[in-house]
């Protein structure tokens, strides 16, 4: 655990000695002068910076004087730089980093002043050690009590983080009657520090001290502070078991790694596992609070943000954006167990892809980011698309529309039990910002709920007011939602607003029917043309790297098809279900532009225009031509149903029978036509309004 001061043991010897068994411990002098025992580790330490090249580069000498010339007092090392000069050097920093890390701080802050040939202590600052380690992660649910005073890396996902503060390293105390003062260390992290109860100055000529109890005051002007932040990490979702909640742990983050990360976040995190007691009043005097202390960070790779790309992999993805047929390839590659659902899997692979974000000149942002609404009956694989989208995006978060809320999609405000402070905690739709939200059972949501993502969906972010904090998130997300039709079947005599009963803001792009079937041993052997990991990589190089723009000619092709389908849906007798607006022209937009990335292809030519005019005909335009029968609108099919139906009351009451031929034969003379007549009577027969008897050969009423 944190200590207040820091000590060294004799565990290293100089380099030049003879015996070189004294790194382990061995050289018998465990009760030797703590001083030099320091200035040797100092000494070790020093000339590793000095001396170690790369290339024939000494990187970290030149970084730290690179850093002291912008007033960066900070140097980060990789362990794998101390193991290669110094493995004794890197097995002390694994073992009992707590106490050598502040040595190696002392060796960084002399060589910068022999380096840069300054002439006074304090012309020369504190510096900060950034340690990076390539170790294999530890999974935050896998750390215990072997841990604590080691060095761990983990990884996770930011889902908290607090204003920073102030944190004293050293304290000066004054006793308020004699007026003597000191100096007392303050534990790093979560640690504190404890006040004496006595004055222990020396009394002056012999006479006897008269301070009271508990004298001592702390001297804030003379007192040294650094910044301080707590995060709180999350463990990935792909690692939590199934029917286990995540697991958390607090991160204390200090000098230059506070504000370095918001949450929703992932990044891998390299420090010190360290125990604090909790401040809670039940809290046992035995039971010890884990905690990591920081004193590393960097960008999750997995996560694909800011990711840096090697050449081969650049090389990679080059040679598969110029394949002739990526396109279907890429879409086939999605969710390869489910048979069927061409289309909608290449409207999956334009929401992985994404459009292009626009900045324009008065400073209004338009989003690239794609939506799309599966809406079909259950069974239909709507959940498996769902999911695999969840694994191949490289930040998505899944979640079920039914155990939603608003504030567990958007951000709730949490108060911190020590502080009392209130403070964020990011929301599905933050923690995936820069991927996709993967909401099933969208339909089960409450309509408030559903209300509280409008804004994220179409604005990009989320606006907070609440406890006093009012603040304006990031949420540069796509959405996939899941839905099934209301009373769980689809009803194809309603429209499609009728069916399903969403807002059109939701609607980018509307699937509207997934079929997929499992077929026997296929199932287990569906695999993609493109592999899961390459998938997820290449889109991360994609979206990184290509921001397609519409070019004149596909910009004239969608001015004129958008004309057209006004004008289609403007002669229609009857409203239509989804009202055709400029937000569908943005769609278009969007999705020519996701199609435009997936090849790297910097502008999005009338091919592409053509295939997601396609794709919008294909879902959009059929929900509003959705029950067309014969050439007639849904509306007239709807009016003559309604019309049969008050026909079949008043002819047959409740109890009485008729021949199924004879009821048809009087209908057709009413002039109605027979497929619509066969539906209605249908219609009935499910409601159990009717009733089939001998053999179907007659009918019976009975109910309303």
């Amino acid at each position: 655990m944190d200590r207040g001061s820091v000590f060294a043991v004799p565990v290293l010897a100089p380099s030049n000695s003879n015996n070189n068994n004294t790194a382990n411990g061995n050289n018998g002098n465990s009760g030797g002068d703590v001083a030099i025992e320091r200035a040797i580790v100092t000494a070790r330490f020093a000339r590793f910076v000095n001396d170690f090249r790369q290339d024939n580069s000494f990187i970290l000498r030149d970084q730290l004087k690179e850093n002291v010339r912008i007033r960066q007092y900070y140097l980060e090392v990789n362990l794998e730089f101390v193991a290669a000069y110094d493995e004794d050097l890197a097995g002390c920093l694994r073992d009992k980093p707590a106490n050598y890390m502040p040595l190696f701080e002392d060796a960084v802050r002399a060589v910068a002043k022999e380096n840069l040939m300054l002439s006074t202590e304090e012309e020369v600052p504190d510096f900060q050690v950034l340690l990076l380690a390539n170790m294999n992660p530890i999974p935050i649910r896998e750390l215990n009590s072997e841990s604590v005073s080691k060095l761990v890396k983990i990884h996770g996902i930011t889902i908290a983080a607090s204003n920073p503060s102030a944190k004293a390293t050293h304290i000066q105390i004054m006793c308020k009657n004699c007026r003597h003062t000191k100096n007392i260390p303050v534990a790093s992290g979560f640690g504190g520090v404890q006040l004496p109860r006595k004055c222990d100055a020396a009394p002056a000529d012999g006479q006897p001290k008269e301070c009271s109890l508990d004298p001592y005051l702390v001297i804030h002007d003379k007192s040294r502070f650094v910044d301080m932040q707590n995060l709180k990490l999350q463990e990935a979702a792909d690692v939590v078991p199934v029917g286990e909640l995540p697991r958390h742990i607090l991160l204390s983050c200090d000098r230059y790694l506070t504000n370095k990360v918001v949450p929703g976040v992932r990044i891998a995190v390299t420090g010190i596992y360290s125990i604090f007691q909790s401040k809670s009043a039940n809290a046992d005097i035995a039971i010890r609070t884990p905690y990591l202390r920081v004193i590393g960070m960097q960008s999750d790779a997995d996560g694909g943000r800011n990711r840096i790309f090697t050449p081969e992999e650049e090389q990679e993805f080059l040679s598969i954006s110029r394949r002739t047929n990526l396109y279907e390839e890429f879409s086939n590659s999605i969710a390869p167990q489910i048979y069927g659902c061409a289309d909608i899997k290449k409207a999956i692979t334009c929401l992985l892809m994404g459009g292009s974000k626009k900045v324009l000149p008065d400073g209004m942002k338009l989003r690239g980011d794609v939506n799309v609404l599966l809406l079909g009956d259950p069974g239909t694989a709507k959940s498996q698309l769902l999911k695999f989208v969840e694994k191949v995006a490289p930040t998505a978060v899944y979640t079920s529309g039914k155990g939603s809320s608003a504030a567990g999609l958007t951000a709730s405000v949490v108060r911190d039990p020590s502080t009392r402070e209130f403070y964020l905690e990011a929301g599905a739709m933050v923690l995936a910002d820069g991927g996709v939200v993967c909401i099933d059972e969208f339909d089960k949501m409450r309509e408030e709920d559903r209300v509280a993502i409008h804004e994220a969906m179409e604005q990009q972010t989320i606006s907070i007011a609440k406890a006093g904090i009012t603040t304006i998130l990031n949420s540069r997300t796509s959405v996939l939602a899941a839905a099934n039709p209301v009373f769980g079947r689809y009803d194809d005599m309603k429209s499609a607003g009728e069916v399903y009963l969403f807002m059109p803001i939701i609607l980018d792009i509307l699937a509207k029917h997934v079929v997929g079937i499992h077929q026997g041993e296929r199932f287990a052997e569906a695999v993609g043309e493109i592999s899961i990991a390459t998938m997820r990589a290449y889109i991360s190089y994609c979206k990184s790297k290509c921001a397609p723009r519409l070019s004149h000619e596909g910009a004239q092709l969608l001015s004129s098809h958008f004309v057209d389908v006004r004008s289609k849906v403007r002669g229609m007798e009857k409203k239509s279900a989804i009202p055709i607006t400029v937000r569908q022209l943005e769609a278009i937009i969007r999705v020519s532009e996701s199609i435009a990335k997936l090849t790297l292809s910097p502008t999005a030519s009338e091919r592409h225009v053509n295939e997601a005019i396609r794709l919008f005909n294909y879902s959009t335009m059929s929900a509003v031509q959705s029950g067309n029968v014969d050439g007639q609108s849904l509306s007239d099919v709807s009016s003559a149903v309604a019309k049969i139906h008050a026909y079949i009351r008043r002819r047959l009451p409740i109890g009485h029978r008729m021949s199924s031929g004879t009821l048809t034969d009087q209908l057709i003379e009413e002039n109605f036509p027979p497929q619509i007549i066969t539906r209605a009577i249908d219609m009935l027969l499910q409601k159990e309004v009717l009733q089939f008897e001998k053999r179907r050969l007659s009918v019976k009423r009975i109910a309303l």
